[in-house]
């Protein structure tokens, strides 16, 4: 079991996702599809022949939590583009709110702390491929909305793209897959191997900082689902309880896209250990690598990324959404973990350095 779970956990897509700096309508938590049937199980290298993976946890049993899944709140969008010309530290560019959340030509503020963008990345391709650094940003490390792509082995990027392509990934919530369903099904194949190479190049940066935590700043969820601490008479603090609160550190400047600018997480007090436990018990570093910062061919270091990012994907497999035959083997051996499981085992990974 343990080199089955380390296999298993190694599938966690750590690929686009949906949302990419839009403002959907919001759908409620409990809009989730009925069952999904488990696909079947892929061979896996290596592993001891088994019995055929359980099926998904039905998906219209469980309500996906609105802390892994944030949507945004009504009203709490970003309002008319006044003309403010906005700028970060350290950059010349200036830009209004408008240029700064095109699609198709978001902000490279910084353009000497990274290789040349191939034009998929830079720009995209209208009218439904937007540009890749809009939400996984030039530095590759994007927002707990979407993730993180800096050193992921390229063939791993390809086949997510695919798989979205195909149908064969989607989200409890639906509309939170709904666009990379969209941009990846337009690509071409060549597309998705420069957009794959270019992040793939990309070294890993520390993104996050985890705190153990009882209680956490109140919130509300902006546009594009990003979680922001409250402001003004609307701050103060409320319990954590048996959740993760991912925010920015700075929220000007996350709105910005500022790739200066990273994250913070706060989890259960003594999750980190807990989530430590259940990698050891299902020998993760097996397939991840050492401190899960990567191991075999064409599986992801999950070291150091968003822990809610991470705890959807985990949801998401575990209560059937996600299909394919990379899939099939999952399915089974995340059904074994409870939900707390998942939590600390998200708050464990992200705590690591990348």
């Amino acid at each position: 079991m343990k080199k089955v779970l380390g296999v298993a956990i190694a599938t966690i897509s750590i690929s686009v996702l949906a949302a990419c700096g839009q403002e959907p309508a919001a759908p409620t938590q409990a809009e989730v599809p009925a069952e999904v049937p488990a696909a079947e199980p892929a061979p896996v290298a290596e592993a001891a022949p088994a019995a055929a993976p359980a099926e998904a946890a039905p998906a219209g049993a469980f309500e996906p939590p609105a802390w892994a899944y944030p949507v945004m709140d009504e009203g709490r969008g970003r309002g008319p583009d006044d003309g403010t010309l906005h700028t970060v530290p350290g950059s010349t560019l200036q830009l209004t709110q408008t240029q700064i959340n095109d699609p198709f030509n978001p902000p490279d503020w910084y353009p000497d702390e990274h290789p040349p963008m191939p034009e998929v990345v830079a720009h995209g391709r209208q009218p439904d491929v937007r540009a890749c650094a809009q939400c996984h940003m030039p530095h590759g490390a994007g927002h707990p909305e979407s993730s993180g792509l800096a050193g992921l082995p390229a063939g791993y990027i390809v086949e997510q793209l695919e798989a979205y392509a195909s149908g064969e990934r989607v989200s409890l919530i639906p509309a939170r897959s709904a666009s990379m369903v969209t941009i990846a099904s337009a690509m071409t194949p060549q597309e998705m191997q420069d957009a794959a190479a270019y992040f793939s190049s990309l070294p890993p940066v520390k993104w996050i900082t985890v705190h153990e935590a009882t209680e956490v700043p109140v919130t509300f969820v902006g546009a594009g689902n990003m979680r922001h601490a409250e402001v003004g008479d609307a701050a103060g603090m409320e319990p954590l309880g048996n959740r993760i609160i991912e925010i920015p550190e700075d929220s000007e400047r996350a709105e910005l896209r500022d790739s200066h600018s990273p994250f913070q997480a706060f989890v259960p007090v003594g999750s980190i250990a807990k989530g430590e436990a259940v990698s050891a018990a299902g020998n993760c570093a097996l397939c991840h690598g050492a401190d899960l910062k990567g191991g075999l061919a064409n599986i992801p270091a999950i070291a150091g990324r968003s822990p809610i990012y991470i705890a959807r994907q985990l949801f998401d497999i575990k209560y059937g959404a996600r299909k394919g035959a990379a899939v099939g083997l999952m399915q089974g051996v995340v059904a074994t973990l409870s939900d707390d499981d998942i939590l600390n085992l998200s708050a464990y990974a992200a705590s690591l350095e990348p």
